[in-house]
């Protein structure tokens, strides 16, 4: 007969906590299923946009900001104006031929206005181009004054800088509201900016390196601590000397200069005539040699440290003081023959039309 087994006590009582975490379960995943549906249901429902839900009070109109043509990159914000500062007027809209108008009134750096207006892929680009034309008539940025005005039609072009058609641009330096048209006179072979009265907007130099060119785009005078200035121009366009003088340097610091020459006045005051990014120079032209006035040094090309076919001319005193070419030449502007300015009249009116109603005030008002 078996030993009975040996007696551990009595059964132990069941705990209620068991079925009580089962039913606690259940009802989270019941719970979790109703908050899941509710908020599926939700975000199936359309987007209110925040126009609708906040429409614009009457009357405020301090600052609009219209983007030009789609670029695929959105306009930044207009930047809030600082305590005790008027609101910059920033307005950008596009025209049906393809051309932008924006119009701005300056509270700041230029490029700051102009991509508040025209955006952030445009308003860099859109800023050195506008420079260029504005420097005929005052220095950027120190002549720039809060509350000056400007407009500017423009055309955005691919893996191009805008094209400026015209711009107006009301001063307080000068106290005038300055205009400049783009149009291609009859046997030109660029388009050029001209005044309403048909001058040219950019003055030319005397005894200049070049005949032809199409702009300049680069001053001493406008901001960017350039030595010299740059004339947009073919590859090839013929360059001249503007002296009688030596060749003393030929093809130095090749990587930033490219093809370049050094000429060294003969007599008179001295001076230093450099010109880089050049085409390739012939192999006749050697250290040495004497070139005279007008005569041909060689064509301009993109050599270098360049970025767009064009001519970097400096000159220079014996004591290396850079010279300002417009200060060192006798200057003067060209004027539209009389029988172009019944076109070119036409032209200015079309693009004034183009400006729309837009009121130029004066800096200050």
């Amino acid at each position: 007969m078996r030993p009975p087994l040996p007696t551990l006590g009595p059964p132990p009582k069941k705990s209620p906590l068991g079925p009580v975490l089962v039913i606690s379960l259940f009802l989270g995943l019941v719970a979790g299923g109703v908050w899941w549906w509710k908020n599926r249901s939700v975000s199936e429902q359309p987007e209110v946009t925040a126009a609708a839900q906040a429409p614009e009070a009457p009357g405020a109109t301090d600052a609009v900001a219209a983007a030009p043509p789609s670029t695929g990159t959105p306009a930044p914000a207009s930047p809030s104006p600082t305590p005790g500062s008027a609101a910059p007027t920033v307005v950008a809209t596009p025209e049906p031929s393809g051309v932008s108008h924006v119009t701005v009134r300056i509270e700041g750096p230029l490029e700051t206005a102009l991509v508040a207006a025209a955006g952030a892929s445009v308003g860099p680009a859109l800023a050195q181009v506008v420079t260029r034309t504005l420097v005929w008539w005052v220095d950027v940025p120190g002549d720039l004054r809060r509350g000056d005005t400007l407009d500017v039609l423009y055309e955005t072009r691919p893996n191009e800088e805008p094209l400026v058609h015209a711009v107006r641009f009301a001063s307080g330096k000068t106290g005038q509201t300055h205009r400049a048209y783009r149009f291609q006179a009859s046997g030109e072979k660029s388009p050029r900016y001209y005044q309403p009265g048909g001058e040219e907007l950019e003055l030319r130099l005397e005894h200049s390196p070049l005949d032809d060119y199409e702009q300049v785009t680069s001053l001493l005078r406008d901001g960017r601590k350039h030595k010299g200035v740059d004339f947009k121009t073919a590859v090839g366009t013929p360059v001249k000397a503007p002296f009688t003088g030596i060749v003393k340097r030929k093809n130095w610091g090749f990587r930033f200069n490219g093809n370049c020459i050094e000429l060294e006045e003969v007599g008179g005051k001295h001076r230093r005539a450099l010109f880089l990014h050049m085409d390739e120079l012939p192999r006749s032209l050697k250290v040495g040699d004497r070139i005279a006035a007008g005569a041909l040094v060689g064509r301009s090309g993109n050599s270098g440290r360049s970025f767009a076919p064009h001519l970097h001319y400096q000159l220079e005193a014996q004591n290396d003081r850079v010279l300002d070419p417009y200060e060192s030449h006798r200057t003067y502007r060209r004027s539209l023959p009389s029988a172009q300015r019944a076109t070119f009249e036409a032209e200015v009116r079309r693009q004034d039309a183009l400006f729309g109603t837009t009121v130029v005030a004066g800096a200050g008002n």
